[in-house]
Parts: structure tokens; sequence; C-alpha cells
């Protein structure tokens, strides 16, 4: 016997409340994780340490948390990606409140780098993932509205951290915030769903009978997958550009702060971060849709080099604000079409598993970027060096897809 296709009494088809969910999931993982520059200085001044050295501490979760979808992918695959988001919620909250009571910053490292780069590691992709498996005509769209969460938890995660280490302190604001992670996070992972077969439904809503192949039922493996010229161009240029691309969220408030900006105005920046990356998932996000993955992906990468431009000659607030819409922007249609061309390239067989093997390619980055552009301020006491080398690599990354381009990709705009 089937399951009904949505909630009793509703016409709505579940796969919107799938999309709710990992809405859900990304705006509690990455909006407590891009708290983070607001506890920079708070980190910095109780424990003595270097800007480098509590850099690191987001440098160790992100790499985590991209790093840990090689795994919590396939499993998704095999075992359910509600699973997996629920326990990654769990784990967020656990490190959240284990870093409030932190006697050092060796064990911020193991709270918060462990649970929270764990916990979103957990959930992020299987979540993502899960939503591409029930869309096929509006894919785009539903996976925009997916990962939008992570612009929003940007938007909103920040001020509310600041606020809450004004009311609470910074250890306050940690158990604060992870409780919040736990109940809301967890409870809404609770919704999410691998398949619409399970519901005796095709993607988008259509019936079994009328002869559809599920999306889960078709697709590549993950050998044939990894090993296409297609996939290795897109994890070079991702391992590339990412070494560039979350320095801005860790060190664009300290940044700010330097060059006289009030600390309330300066943590705005995040949230306008947040609002740019939201607006990018639908605007760009849409247009990725008319003009191809691999054009997109093209002009997105010197897009970002363009921005970080913009950043490098910015230090007033309302420049810096322009920076971060734009940079927002960009960011946010990047973190739609990875997904979705994922999806279009090698089915939804293994649709996780090669996302998060894809994933891999920003953790290098993110592990790295952060913290080395941290300790090159300790050094020179300037940010002019990683903020050029962000330039430099996205240059680079967008040549990658240019020299990988066929003629019958520039017609297509498929990768090669």
């Amino acid at each position: 016997m089937s399951v009904p296709s949505a909630l009793p009494n509703s016409r709505i088809f579940y796969g919107w409340f799938v999309v709710a969910a990992a809405f859900a999931v990304t705006f509690v993982g990455f909006g407590s994780a891009y708290t983070f520059s607001a506890f920079l200085d708070s980190l910095q001044r109780d424990f003595d340490a270097s800007r480098g050295s509590v850099s690191l501490v987001f440098s160790l979760a992100g790499f985590l948390y991209f790093g840990l979808g090689i795994i919590s992918g396939p499993l998704a695959d095999r075992y359910g990606s509600g699973r997996l988001a629920l326990a990654g919620m769990l784990l967020i909250g656990l490190g959240l409140a284990a870093a409030s009571t932190a006697r050092n910053l060796s064990e911020v490292y193991a709270a918060y780098g462990l649970g929270v780069g764990l916990g979103v590691g957990c959930a992020y992709v299987p979540a993502v993932g899960a939503v591409q498996r029930w869309f096929a005509r509006r894919r785009g769209l539903a996976s925009g509205l997916a990962v939008s969460g992570i612009g929003v938890g940007t938007l909103v995660m920040p001020p509310l951290a600041t606020f809450l280490i004004e009311m609470l302190g910074w250890r306050g604001a940690y158990l604060a915030l992870g409780a919040f992670a736990a109940i809301v996070g967890g409870g809404m992972a609770l919704l999410i769903e691998n398949d619409p077969r399970d519901r005796g439904l095709n993607p988008d809503g259509d019936p079994l009978q009328q002869g559809v192949i599920s999306a889960r039922a078709e697709g590549a493996s993950v050998r044939e997958a990894i090993r296409s010229r297609r996939f290795i161009s897109l994890y070079a240029a991702c391992l590339i550009c990412s070494f560039g691309l979350f320095v801005p969220f860790v060190h664009l408030v300290p940044y700010a702060g330097d060059h006289g900006v009030p600390a309330t105005s300066a943590v705005l920046l995040l949230g306008i971060i947040g609002v740019g990356s939201t607006a990018g998932r639908f605007c760009l996000g849409g247009l990725a849709d008319r003009i191809g993955r691999q054009s997109a992906l093209l002009l997105l990468f010197v897009g970002m080099a363009i921005a970080l431009a913009i950043w490098a000659v910015s230090t007033a607030f309302w420049p810096l604000a322009i920076f971060a819409f734009v940079y927002g922007m960009i960011y946010g249609a990047w973190v739609a079409v990875l997904p979705a061309a994922v999806m279009d390239y090698f089915g939804g067989r293994n649709v996780s598993g090669i996302i998060g093997i894809l994933y891999t390619s920003v953790a290098f980055g993110t592990l790295i970027g952060p913290s080395a552009a941290g300790f090159a301020f300790d050094l020179t006491h300037d940010y002019t060096l990683p903020i050029l080398a962000g330039v430099a690599v996205n240059i680079i990354a967008a040549l990658i897809v240019v020299t990988t381009r066929t003629p019958a990709d520039a017609r297509n705009g498929t990768l090669s």
C-alpha cells in the first residue's frame, strides 16, 4: 500500500516538506557555523590567542563539514537522509554546549571544531541530496529554496549571536545556540525522506503508474562519476576556488573593525552576505538553468574574483556592504548550482555520495584558507595578501572551466 503523497488533509506535495526541512537544517547548521566571526574577538581575548590560531577553529570545522560528506552521503543513500540529518543537528547542539565550558583554546577546537564540523557534515549533504530526488522539472527552484537556509542563517544567526554575547557572555551564547540547534534543527530533520517512491510518487508528485522512472532508480555509479572528465574538472575548479571562498566569513568582521567600523555595524556585514546569498540562489540560480551549468560556473568564478577585488580597496562600511552583498549573491548561486549540476550530470542513484565526494574539494580549501589568512594577518597586520590570493584562485578556477570546455559544451552549456 502506498503512503499518501502529502500530510493528512493536505494536498501539498510532500517534496516541499522535504525542502522546508532541508532549509531548516542548512539554516541551523551553517547559521551556527557562521556565527564564529562574532565570537572571534572574545575567544582571542579570553584565551590570549593570535587571530590565526583562533581562525583555525573555523577552518577545522569547515574541513569536517565539507569533508565528511564523502561518508555521510553514501550512508544517506543507503540508510536514509533523515537519520543522518537528525544526528547532525544533535551533534551541533552538543558541540556548541561543550564549547561553552571550554577552559582553553584546545578545548574549543575539540568542542566547536568537532561538534559543529561533524554535525554539519552529517546533515548537509544528506539533506540537500534528498531534495534532488524529489524534483525534476522544479529541481533548480527546490534546490535553491533548500540551500537558501544558508543565506538566511548567515543573515539571522550572527546578529543573534552578538545579542546573546552581550546578554549572556560568549559562554552563555554558545549554550543557547546549542539548545536552538538541537531542538529546532533536530525537529525539522525528522521530516526528511529519501525517495518519493516510498510515497507512491515520482519526482514533482507524478504518480508512478504513468511509467516515469524514479530519479533514484537511474544514474551513474560513484566510480563512473568520479572517473569522468566533467567531475575531475569540476572538482579541480572547486578545490582551487575554495582556498579563498570562506575567508570573508571569518575575517570580514575583524577587517571592518580594524578599519574603524563599529562592532555592531561590522557584524551586520555578515548579515548582508546572507541577504545577498539568498537573493543569489534565486536570481542567479535561475539564470544558470537558462544559460547552462558550465557557463554559469564560469561566470560565478569570475564574479567572485571581481567581488574580492572590491574588498581589497574597501575600508568604510558602505563599500564593504556593497562587497558583502555582491559576494553573497555569487556565493549563494555557486552553492545552489553545484548539487543540481551533480544530479543533472550523474542521475539520482548515488547523488548524495557523489556530492559528498565533490565537497571534499571544498573541505581542503576551507581547512587552509581562513586560517592561512589569519596567520598572514598576524605576520603583516594587513589582509591585502590573502584577499588578493582569493582573487587569483578564482581566476585560476575560471581558467580550468574554460580549458576543459569543448565545442559541444559551448552549445549545450554542460561540462565535458
